[in-house]
């Protein structure tokens, strides 16, 4: 599989696995979680995304109850997130919710995510969403010490704009090295109002989250009939399914983007790789595109 440089050092799968679900599936046993990181790994996806919120902030510890005893660590790459603080077993006297990228909770949210996946080393961090409240100063400062502690192999954000990078890049010696956005046909509004220009200017990969819209592509959402009848046509005259389409479409604009794939069904886990196998000319983009608009380009 494709491979995309985050850092010198430091590449990720073009497809990424990610494990925001993963504890609804009917079996959470570290076998069940192994058996799908196996899936992804007989296809070269080497990449596991994580957060410390996932699963009421349970999902790491079960990533890690999978690696444990085993050689799994040494063959992918996990994408972990911190900063966003909620009710929970782990926050149990918080009132409100709210994001904290304060230099305190980063470091303990980054010491817990060691913790609960048994590892030494996560290779990217992100912050899961800006915070107003933000001192850029302290949290660019604290991104920069992790890294050089080999806490962290690599930073970056999440559900930032352009406005919200460039501030806390501004305070860093590390450069941030990847965007968590929404992106997919149905939530394209990424590719013109300057969130995807301004990584593809900057040549900075874009992790791409809910790439297949929460499922509304396979729905009967009156607002996606049109886009769902025409990927449904163009996957059937190429032979694919639609979700292999309509991540096709993602891989075939010009930018990095690296779809994060979730899925709790070993089957659907072990065709992902299928998108790669789909033609996607400009044409056929268009089509899909201007369905999503609901009218043709002017």
């Amino acid at each position: 599989m494709e491979r995309i440089s985050i850092t010198r050092d430091l590449a990720f799968s073009r497809l990424i696995y990610g494990m925001w679900r993963v504890l609804d599936d009917t079996d959470t046993s570290p076998e069940r979680i192994r058996n799908k990181l196996d899936a992804c790994l007989d296809q070269g996806i080497t990449t596991i995304d994580q957060a410390a919120i996932y699963g009421g902030y349970q999902a790491e510890s079960a990533l890690g109850d999978a690696l444990e005893g085993t050689h799994l660590r040494d063959k992918i790459e996990i994408v972990t997130k911190c900063g966003i603080v909620a009710p929970s077993a782990r926050h149990s006297g918080v009132r409100v919710p709210h994001y904290d990228t304060s230099r305190a909770h980063i470091l303990e949210s980054v010491d817990y995510s060691l913790m609960a996946m048994r590892t030494d080393y996560i290779d990217l961090l992100l912050i899961h969403r800006p915070d107003p409240f933000m001192n850029h100063d302290e949290t660019g400062a604290t991104l920069d010490a992790l890294v050089f502690s080999g806490k962290v192999r690599a930073v970056g954000v999440s559900n930032f704009k352009p406005h919200d990078w460039s501030l806390l890049q501004s305070a860093m010696r590390t450069p941030l090295s990847t965007n968590q956005i929404e992106l997919s046909v149905v939530a394209h509004q990424g590719f013109t109002n300057g969130d995807v220009a301004f990584h593809q200017m900057n040549d900075t990969p874009i992790m791409a989250w809910s790439p297949l819209a929460g499922g509304a592509l396979f729905g009967d959402d009156p607002a996606t009939a049109r886009l769902r009848q025409a990927i449904s046509k163009f996957a059937v005259r190429t032979g694919f399914d639609s979700g292999a389409v309509a991540i096709a479409w993602l891989l075939a604009q010009p930018a990095k983007i690296l779809p994060i794939m979730g899925s709790n069904r070993i089957a659907r886990i072990r065709g992902f790789s299928q998108a790669f196998d789909v033609p996607m000319d400009r044409e056929a983009w268009f089509d899909i595109y201007t369905s999503a608009l609901g009218h043709p380009v002017p």
